[in-house]
């Protein structure tokens, strides 16, 4: 694709540039432009003007200097001085789309570190929800931008399972239920137990409200998980485990897979945190306080660049009884609570032991055992603290860790980048990276049509609140789109069986849910609609998949006429005239869709550069539109001269192929037809 063709002309042209006028007068980085007409070229360098005030010459005089010095560069026509002293590239089309058309799906890199993509992470106490989509479905996105270009991935997916969340669901077992181990073993069993948990998890926070004092009924139950080894610590790993196979469900339909699930439990077992506590104390990260609201508290200073405005995220629920608070101090002293006073661990003391693991910094490590089958075929593993497998991948021991957690928990991640960094493990803090969210919300239309009334707040969206058991469970609006969208596809396809209609309204459902979540800016609250991201028209999946599918039907009736497919097609340009793509006015056409097929590698690699996945959805979208364009332009099947219909056939098909690989990347896929 383009990348490595830039690579090459920048390689050359430093080395020039080094050969003419020394070292020390060659930028460190060497820009290259789009020109704004092809008739200029397909890569610009303004490097001279830069150098004109080094070398006291005019730009365009250095520039011709340059261009006159470099060597060929292979996959390169030529390159010109232009203009009043750009360097402009003119690839060498044909060459472009031979060497690029049926051409492996990733690129090739080496020397790449370890990245860990930490994601999803939802409470195992009931189903997962419309807010939940939005993190795996970036998360997802960017482990697989980071595998496109070569990097090696690992994709983690944080189980909270001794978590307050957990325990209310005990005590609605237990308490409100009267229910025992073995009734909730049974109950588990069962496909929607995500759905009763959700259910109970509501009607506990009701059982608090009307009576505070039942508060100490979740403290006591929590107590009892953490500790472990009794009948209220086995109800919580029944229903974490359960709730969390449900999940996976949820998650396999969007086509979104892990590597390995941690499990904060095993942190506790283990003595992670107990370990990463000693060198925090012996580093004198954190001590102990002794006067004041914090006494006897473990506590950590805040750096001033820690911001006291952000919401403190994984504080402790302000309504459970005795508990200290979170922050303490004035504006130029702040203290955060590590350990509390009855020595229970708050959630950035647990976090920061996990951070250091990741980068394989604690010492320690865990057992593993297998858990399920992914989505690959390969093995699902989990974290233990007993009977692990004797042999099992590699996990852990990053160069790199991207936590992909919503703007609310920005306040702890930027304590993790704290906490390496004043141990000394600088490089590691600067590759701990918070991919931050905005919420998920629902447009009035779709809570409407979802069956959620809220009151009208004024707001152009509708709010949603799990712990209320007011919101739209993810499973709830997949099947809600799939019918949507085999109604839809019924209306096209008369033929289809309910099956065919149905398989296919679940790839467009998928499509368009994944597409909808990754268009907008991570940094934007977007209201889900499911009109408009359903729609097979304007900016959604749907509209990128039919472009796919009418690029294939091209070749479906190339083949009754001719007997050509895609792989004959790419053969015979082979040997073809390059006229058809060389010059003119539909031969620009035709290059300018190859050349926006072929930066794909570019806009990948910007879209992981920006932490940006959006970058991709709008690549996407222009790509399509470029297609459209080019179909009703440059017309193929009523093309009678031979080598033009090839090579607009040729271009058709990288389209398919670049367009396949791009909905790829956001984890859809292309039906058969639409």
């Amino acid at each position: 694709m383009i990348l490595p063709l830039q690579q090459a002309v920048r390689a050359a042209l430093q080395d020039t540039l080094t050969t003419l006028y020394g070292h020390a007068a060659v930028p460190a980085t060497l820009v290259i432009e789009t020109p704004p007409t092809r008739a200029l070229g397909d890569l610009a360098f303004p490097c001279a003007f830069e150098l004109a005030r080094t070398l006291r010459k005019a730009p365009r005089a250095i520039a011709q200097e340059v261009v006159a010095a470099l060597p060929a560069v292979p996959g390169v026509a030529r390159i010109e001085a232009l203009g009043g002293g750009y360097i402009n590239v003119f690839l060498d089309r044909a060459a472009f789309l031979r060497r690029h058309l049926g051409q492996a799906s990733t690129v090739v890199a080496t020397g790449r570190t370890k990245t860990i993509v930490e994601h999803t992470a939802i409470n195992p106490n009931k189903a997962a929800h419309i807010g939940h989509l939005r993190n795996s479905i970036l998360g997802d996105t960017v482990g697989r931008l980071l595998r496109f270009l070569g990097t090696p991935v690992e994709i983690q997916n944080y189980i909270d399972d001794t978590g307050v969340q957990v325990a209310d669901v005990v005590v609605g077992f237990e308490h409100l239920e009267g229910k025992g181990l073995d009734e909730v073993r049974a109950l588990a069993g069962g496909e929607k137990f995500d759905y009763d948990c959700w259910d109970l998890y509501a009607r506990v926070t009701e059982w608090y409200e009307a009576d505070k004092a039942r508060l100490a009924v979740r403290k006591a139950t929590l107590h009892a998980i953490e500790h472990g080894d009794n009948p209220t610590a086995a109800m919580g790993a029944v229903i974490a485990e359960a709730i969390v196979r449900c999940h996976l469900r949820t998650m396999a339909r969007l086509h979104i897979d892990y590597d390995l699930l941690s499990w904060e439990g095993d942190i506790l077992r283990l003595q992670f945190w107990a370990t990463a506590f000693d060198i925090l104390k012996q580093r004198g990260t954190v001590y102990l306080q002794t006067e004041g609201k914090l006494k006897g508290c473990w506590v950590m200073e805040i750096d001033e660049d820690v911001e006291a405005t952000i919401e403190q995220a994984d504080a402790p629920p302000a309504d459970v009884p005795d508990a200290e608070p979170d922050v303490e101090g004035g504006p130029n002293q702040r203290e955060k609570v590590i350990v509390r006073s009855d020595g229970t661990v708050t959630y950035v003391g647990k976090d920061i032991a996990n951070q250091f693991w990741k980068f394989g910094l604690l010492g320690k490590d865990f057992a593993y055992r297998p858990f399920a089958t992914r989505l690959t075929g390969d093995t699902l593993w989990a974290t233990t603290s007993t009977d692990g497998a004797a042999t099992h991948p590699a996990f852990g021991r990053a160069g790199t860790v991207i936590n992909v957690i919503d703007t609310r928990q920005a306040y702890l991640q930027k304590l993790l980048k704290q906490a390496l960094a004043t141990m000394g493990h600088r490089t590691q803090a600067e590759q701990s990276i918070h991919f931050s969210y905005e919420m998920v919300a629902l447009s009035h239309k779709t809570a409407r049509e979802l069956g959620y009334h809220a009151d009208p707040d004024g707001k152009p969206f509708v709010e949603v609140s799990g712990r209320k058991g007011l919101g739209v469970k993810a499973d709830d609006l997949l099947d809600r789109l799939v019918v949507k969208a085999q109604d839809e596809v019924g209306k096209r396809n008369p033929d289809f069986t309910e099956a065919e209609a149905r398989a296919t309204a679940e790839e467009i459902a998928i499509a368009a849910v994944r597409y909808f979540m990754v268009k907008f800016s991570r940094t934007k609250i977007i209201a889900f609609d499911i009109d408009e991201a359903l729609s097979f028209e304007g900016e959604s999946g749907p509209y990128l998949q039919y472009a796919a599918v009418r690029a294939g039907n091209i070749f479906t009736k190339l083949r009754d006429r001719t007997q050509l497919d895609e792989a004959a097609v790419a053969a015979a340009i082979a040997t073809l005239p390059e006229d058809a793509i060389a010059s003119g006015d539909d031969a620009d056409a035709l290059w300018d869709l190859v050349l926006a097929c072929g930066r794909l590698d570019e806009i990948a690699e910007s879209a992981v550069r920006s932490l940006e996945p959006a970058v991709v959805a709008k690549y996407a979208f222009s790509l399509a539109q470029a297609f459209s364009g080019f179909y009703h332009r440059c017309p193929i099947l009523s093309e009678e001269r031979h080598d033009v219909r090839l090579w607009r056939a040729a271009a058709a098909s990288y389209f398919r192929q670049q367009m396949t690989r791009t909905l790829d990347l956001m984890g859809a896929v292309v039906p058969r037809r639409m």
